[in-house]
């Protein structure tokens, strides 16, 4: 079976966690004797960053040929030259009305997106046509609206969700038009079937998607799992740690900075630890700077070894305000480190059971009580570490592939027996 994967972006050069699942995917599936290839649409030079089996390629389609219609930048003159001014409001004036005719020749805002939609859409066909898979699968809706807006695709089409369903679809964090949310959704009558991560996620599925729906959670493969975090061992200073990318609207590690803050002097031996690389650096950094902790708060960067970080760590903050699986997390946890995170946050409240496997704090006063219960006490340090690296246990490679295999099979069963 010819198999292939789409991420239409950020897969070239990305180190996130749908970069990570869609090459293991990749791996699985060439692994069980199948052909496997994984395309993507993006203007960047740049190889995949996690390891891929011999024998799977990786196609970018993306072709500057493929016409898309852009606006124009809008911003405002940041000096003090008068004349830098005049000439600078003077091009913004140009901008607002060469967006406003782009816009109204086209029909409308949703008009201009659907036809640079439309355009790579048609590349993408062209190119599915050349490869005859016999399965899609589609790393995210965007992906799956990519390919399909337009298109009649007979191939089957699964696709692997890798946040809560809604996240993919919705204007839940206001990033998205109400033209958009509407495609989002109408493309999901076009699967075959879905992968996600809890079971309680089939509740954020659309009413129109009526295909196969299976809950496959994210492996977590350790190279030693055998080997936990020393909780008992004494040290010169202790770390509480946090991995992932600096991004403050998501991951808001400002909050465990202010929390952090409120705890450092009582408890001059510990630091807090940041590795991960991200836009919002800068204000993380001044963040720090301005509350004087430079010596006790790091952003360490990035790291191609964050279980060895992790090791080398006390506690795991991981103050989230979503996530869909929380990896980060979990690797934390098999490794015997005892996490906090908020109530609220899905794939954080999934994975940690409260006060057994870690703290599920309802706000930000909570959380710095969990803490330093934490910072307090090595032995409760120890149990609850013990228990989070046991509840970890049965996400694994093997169960992840069974159930791929077992959703595929379905899906191309059902598929063929419906003509």
């Amino acid at each position: 079976m010819r198999i292939l994967l789409v991420q239409h972006l950020y897969f070239l050069n990305g180190i996130g966690g749908t970069e990570k699942i869609c090459s293991t995917l990749a791996n699985i599936f060439n692994a069980n004797g199948h052909k496997v290839e994984i395309a993507t649409n993006e203007n960047v030079v740049g190889p995949p960053v996690f390891p891929l089996n011999e024998g799977i390629k990786v196609t970018n389609i993306f072709d500057p040929a493929v016409e898309q219609k852009k606006e124009l930048p809008i911003y405002n003159y940041p000096g003090k030259n008068p004349f830098l001014w005049l000439k600078f409001k003077a091009k913004k004036k140009y901008h607002k009305w060469y967006n406003w005719r782009l816009k109204y020749t086209l029909g409308g805002e949703a008009k201009l997106y659907q036809y640079n939609l439309r355009k790579r859409s048609i590349a993408w066909n062209k190119y599915i046509d050349q490869l005859k898979p016999d399965l899609i699968i589609t790393m995210s809706i965007s992906s799956l609206l990519e390919i399909t807006f337009g298109n009649t695709l007979r191939v089957p089409i699964i696709n692997s969700v890798n946040g809560r369903p809604d996240y993919d679809y919705s204007n839940i964090w206001g990033d998205r038009k109400p033209y958009m949310v509407d495609m989002l959704i109408n493309s999901f009558r076009y699967l075959d079937g879905v992968q996600i991560l809890f079971d309680n996620y089939r509740s954020f599925l659309p009413s129109n998607f009526s295909g196969e729906c299976r809950v496959i959670a994210n492996p977590i493969e350790l190279k030693d799992c055998t080997k936990l975090v020393e909780h008992s061992s004494t040290r010169e200073r202790y770390k509480i740690i946090h991995v992932g990318r600096l991004d403050t609207a998501c991951k808001q590690q400002h909050l465990a900075i202010e929390i952090f803050n409120k705890l450092a002097k009582k408890y001059s031996k510990w630091d807090l630890e940041f590795w991960g690389t991200g836009s919002d650096f800068d204000r993380l950094n001044h963040q720090i700077n301005d509350l004087e902790l430079s010596e006790r708060v790091f952003l360490r960067g990035f790291t191609d070894d964050p279980l060895a970080k992790m090791r080398n760590a006390d506690i795991f903050i991981f103050p989230s305000k979503y996530e869909g699986f929380g990896l980060a997390l979990a690797e934390a946890m098999a490794l015997g480190l005892p996490g906090i995170g908020f109530s609220t946050c899905s794939g954080v409240n999934q994975i940690i059971k409260h006060e057994n496997t870690g703290f599920l704090a309802r706000d930000e006063e909570e959380m710095l009580i969990y803490l330093e219960k934490l910072i307090q006490d090595p032995s409760l340090r120890r149990q609850v570490g013990v228990k989070a690296h046991l509840s970890m246990k049965g996400y694994n490679l093997e169960q992840m592939a069974e159930g791929w295999m077992k959703l595929i099979d379905t899906v191309i069963t059902k598929k063929e027996s419906n003509g």
